[in-house]
């Protein structure tokens, strides 16, 4: 029974470490396309906590339901906010369009 557990704790402390490490050593260059890949990810995870929330039993524990749809949410908010950050990056990079001086001096209109 524990020996399970053991091995699911080991695997999880492990791939934090390698998280950190692979993290750690990318350029910031690169952020914005991991940003968008991690997001394709997590949707990936929000449909399988749907998946995992419609087959749940009916006799299954208030905890057990209430866990789980915090994670849905907690999930979706990865999401949306990472979509938002990625866009907001991507918005950095697009040419801005020259204003003209007339249009955008409000002395220069007066004095007409």
């Amino acid at each position: 029974m524990y020996t399970g557990l053991l091995a699911n704790i080991a695997i999880l402390v492990l791939a934090g470490f390698v998280g950190f490490a692979v993290i750690s050593k990318v350029p910031n260059t690169l952020h914005t396309p991991l940003m968008s890949g991690t997001n394709a990810i997590h949707g990936i995870v929000v449909l399988g906590a749907l998946i995992v929330l419609g087959r749940l039993p009916d006799d299954a524990p208030w905890g057990v339901r209430i866990i789980a749809f915090v994670a849905l949410i907690f999930g979706t908010v990865n999401v949306v906010g990472g979509f938002l950050v990625t866009d907001r990056m991507l918005g950095m990079f697009k040419s801005k369009k020259p204003v003209a001086a007339a249009d955008s001096d409000p002395k220069a209109e007066a004095g007409k």
